[in-house]
């Protein structure tokens, strides 16, 4: 078997040189994206299920059945983040589907404008709430595989409409029964669409 390893390592190779630039260049370019349609404006999302495989598929599927349709940014804070996926604009929280690993060892880190799984002091408790950066949140980043090291599972990043995530940022907000940081006006997802190739 050691003798083999370097032949197929060998062929690897001239099949890796032989593929086009163009098709390499494609192939980083395979991204599933998603865009966000809200009452202030829309932005486009690009997850990376080679880094969070069940935090991707989980999203998706919240996509795929129309959860987001209707919830709201329900908390927002200033140089911080916005988070939404689990309210109505009267503050009803949905039924989520069962909690998913928490992926936050992936290597990727919380930074301006990516976004990550929101969750209760459970280190696997992720559901259907999500946030996004509005900044360099390096405090939520993993750290270690412990209670207060494990961080927030970042899974990909708004790559257009950033000018929106930083409108939604900027709104008033007020507290809303045992509620902090809620938009005075809600911020409506009305609809959230995993994006064809052609788009």
């Amino acid at each position: 078997m050691m003798k083999l390893l370097p032949a197929v390592l060998t062929v690897a190779l001239v099949l890796a040189a032989a593929v086009p630039a163009s098709s390499q260049e494609k192939a980083k370019e395979t991204y599933p994206r998603v865009y966000v349609k809200t009452n202030v404006g829309g932005f486009t999302i690009e997850l990376y299920p080679d880094k969070a495989p069940e935090t991707v598929a989980n999203f998706l599927n919240y996509v795929d059945k129309g959860y987001y349709a209707g919830t709201v940014f329900h908390r927002v804070i200033k140089g911080f983040m916005i988070q939404g996926g689990g309210f109505t604009p009267d503050m009803s929280q949905k039924e989520p589907a069962p909690p998913i690993k928490n992926e936050a060892y992936n290597g990727l880190k919380n930074k301006k404008y990516t976004i990550a799984m929101a969750r209760t002091n459970v280190i696997d408790s992720a559901t259907s709430q999500f946030f996004i950066n509005t900044a360099d949140n390096t405090a939520l980043d993993f750290r270690e595989k412990s209670q207060t090291g494990f961080g927030y599972c970042v899974f990909g990043k708004v790559i257009e409409g950033t000018d929106v995530i930083d409108k939604i940022e900027m709104v008033q907000t007020t507290s809303k029964g045992s509620y902090d940081d809620v938009p005075v006006k809600p911020v409506i997802i009305k609809a959230m669409t995993l994006m064809t190739e052609e788009k």
